[in-house]
């Protein structure tokens, strides 16, 4: 996280006497062990992934989707951007990701959940393995990928709405894969040395804040909250030495972001989009009558998503890496010794702060449904789950660090993995249900979209659709408005579509 610098001075491990190489020459043998049951409990939330990744195959087209495919097929990923600028709602980088699976067609939406599953997790992988090498700790093989399978198993299948979450393509790009990316733009910073590699990190980084500002709002908020703490709080955590570099890129990819979000609301689109809902004026949405009103939107939400008792999960994870974590032994140049209460409580409040701001910007478009569009929640909700693995870190350092109790330590770790175990094995059930009704959907789906193919092979203009619902998705003649019956009459080149009662 610094120039050139590594490390949080931390007190000697117990048992590690001065001068010596301690923890890894003596403790070579524990560390083996910890590498070996760390691969046992990682294959939990692996195996987890790889059943999601499998009933990827039945992910078929829905809601917005029904417009993307006949405009990306038509017109290439080019039209759908200059559809998304002008007419949509101007992000253009979200058209691009768009396109980037939809010129494939159903095929594209089949695969992008496994697709974007190892592209996240190698981000949140990559993330958590440079984190732990700037502050100069050392972990055995196998916790940070086990970091990252918890945050984003916690993440994908521990939420309201799985589908919505990692196999609607379109929710994911907006709202799954954004805060994901956002906050893997921190790696260019990560990787910096050298004044050659701290301009570019820089320049990565103001590149990568106008790609994420283009790509969701309620990301570009997130980052504007975090990186504000940042620059506001920089000397509570960082040396001087650093702390103007630190301050330097905060401002770097808050400018990005400005710029994105510059591009995105003055485009046609955009204007239009909020025409079309009947959006309030800046002025108006920040009014004390609906700042209020955001107010018991979020508080309605928390109440919802905070029980959510998976989430022990992410702080079980926390715990295990506090516990084997040790000092690389490299003295601090860039970070100060910090309270936990301090860092907890300040990141408890970017979290409530960047929700509550998420739904102030999302209640003129969506209104009293902002309670109930859980995708749009995704967003702020991984900085909780990130949140909550952070203070599992603190509990298991502070364990470890107050005792010299090797019995102790232990029987924490195994209470940390069973109740880790607990969390993973409590989400195979709703994934296979899910699957399940995935199956069956996709099964009537091929069969209407066979017999609407031929009827356009055979000339006609209209045929009937029976809509095919999972996930509490939204399908032709599901919305008074008769939306998406135009797109989906367009895909299978057809005039009009009618309501049907029966799958052909």
């Amino acid at each position: 996280m610094a120039v050139d610098a590594s490390s949080v001075t931390t007190p000697r491990d117990p048992g590690e006497e001065p001068g010596k190489r301690g923890w890894r020459d003596r403790g070579g043998d524990r560390e083996r062990r910890t590498t070996s049951w760390t691969a046992l409990l990682s294959l939990l939330p692996l195996g987890l992934l790889a059943i999601a990744c499998w009933y990827g195959q039945y992910v078929r087209p829905s809601a917005d989707e029904w417009c993307f495919l006949p405009r990306v097929r038509d017109q290439g990923v080019s039209g759908l951007v200059d559809r998304f600028y002008n007419v949509d709602n101007g992000r253009v980088a979200n058209a691009l990701m768009v396109g980037a699976y939809a010129k494939f067609g159903v095929a594209g939406h089949q695969w992008f959940g496994p697709v974007s599953a190892v592209i996240m997790l190698a981000a949140l992988w990559i993330l958590t393995v440079l984190v732990l090498r700037r502050l100069g700790q050392r972990v055995p093989l196998g916790i940070p990928l086990l970091i990252a399978l918890t945050v984003s198993v916690v993440f994908f299948f521990a939420c309201v709405n799985i589908y919505k979450t990692f196999y609607w393509p379109a929710a994911s790009v907006s709202h799954t894969m954004a805060p994901i990316l956002a906050a893997a733009v921190a790696n260019p910073l990560l990787l910096a040395h050298g004044r050659a590699g701290r301009i570019a990190a820089l320049v990565l980084t103001v590149v990568g804040g106008v790609f994420i500002g283009t790509l969701s709002e309620e990301t570009s908020m997130i980052v504007l909250v975090v990186g504000g703490t940042i620059i506001l709080f920089a000397h509570l955590f960082f040396t001087e030495r650093v702390r103007g570099y630190i301050r330097t890129w905060a401002g770097c990819y808050m400018l990005g972001i400005a710029v994105g979000m510059v591009i995105l609301m003055t485009s046609p689109g955009s204007v239009h989009r909020r025409q079309r809902y009947g959006a309030q004026s800046t002025t108006d949405m920040l009014s004390p009558h609906n700042l209020t009103v955001a107010f018991k939107a979020y508080a309605h939400i928390l109440v919802k998503t905070m029980p959510t008792w998976q989430y022990l999960g992410a702080v079980a994870a926390g715990v295990i890496l506090g516990l084997v974590v040790r000092s690389a032994g490299r003295r601090s140049t860039a970070l100060k010794p910090v309270r936990p209460l301090v860092l907890a409580g300040l990141g408890a409040l970017v979290c409530l702060v960047s929700g509550y701001l998420c739904t102030v910007i999302t209640l003129p478009v969506f209104g009293s449904r902002a309670t109930s569009t859980d995708r749009v929640w995704n967003d702020w909700l991984l900085l909780y789950i990130l949140l909550f693995v952070g203070v599992g870190v603190m509990l298991g350092r502070a364990l470890r660090l107050r005792t010299n109790s090797r019995s102790v330590t232990g029987a924490a770790t195994l209470a940390a993995a069973a109740v880790y175990a607990g969390v993973c094995l409590s989400l195979v059930a709703p994934m296979t249900h899910l699957g399940h009704q995935m199956h069956v959907r996709a099964e009537k789906f091929d069969r209407q979209d066979a017999y609407l193919r031929e009827q356009a092979a055979e000339g006609k203009k209209t045929a009937p659709y029976t809509p095919t619902r999972v996930g509490h998705m939204l399908e032709p003649f599901g919305m008074k408005s008769g939306w998406p019956v135009q797109c989906a009459a367009q895909w299978y080149h057809l005039d009009k579509l009618t309501h049907g009662t029966r799958i052909p």
